[in-house]
């Protein structure tokens, strides 16, 4: 059974919702069934980058554990650890950088984030 582009379209914002509520397990079952770890919405935030700004920390490790890239950006040129660092999601940022997100990437960069908000403590790893 192939589906349409209108059940793709649904299926992709049932996943990018999973993602924003930290919904890991039902998340996971998506990606067990064919979705692609780095699926993004429209203004290309990732799957990744949604659990990460959104605080979900169990997602956000799930993902990186399946190989989503931890340096995607969206349409905007924003990454998904400056997004984090911008929303205080702690523990997102240092999963994050444990995965060796790139600190230097994107518009501002994770760097220029964590100087904004005095969180350049983060960005060091243990």
């Amino acid at each position: 059974m192939s589906l349409t582009p209108g059940d793709v379209e649904r299926v992709l914002a049932l996943a990018l919702d999973l993602a924003r509520a930290g919904e890991t397990e039902q998340l996971a079952e998506f990606l067990d069934h064919g979705l692609p770890v780095d699926a993004t919405s429209e203004s290309g935030d990732s799957l990744l980058m949604l659990a990460a700004y959104h605080d979900r920390p169990d997602t956000v490790s799930m993902l990186l554990s399946r190989g989503a890239d931890p340096d995607l950006r969206n349409a905007r040129d924003q990454s998904i650890i400056a997004g984090a660092l911008f929303k205080g999601a702690d523990e997102a940022v240092r999963l994050l950088v444990a995965a060796g997100a790139d600190l230097d990437a994107g518009t501002p960069t994770a760097r220029q984030a964590a100087e904004m908000f005095g969180r350049g403590g983060l960005l060091e790893e243990d």
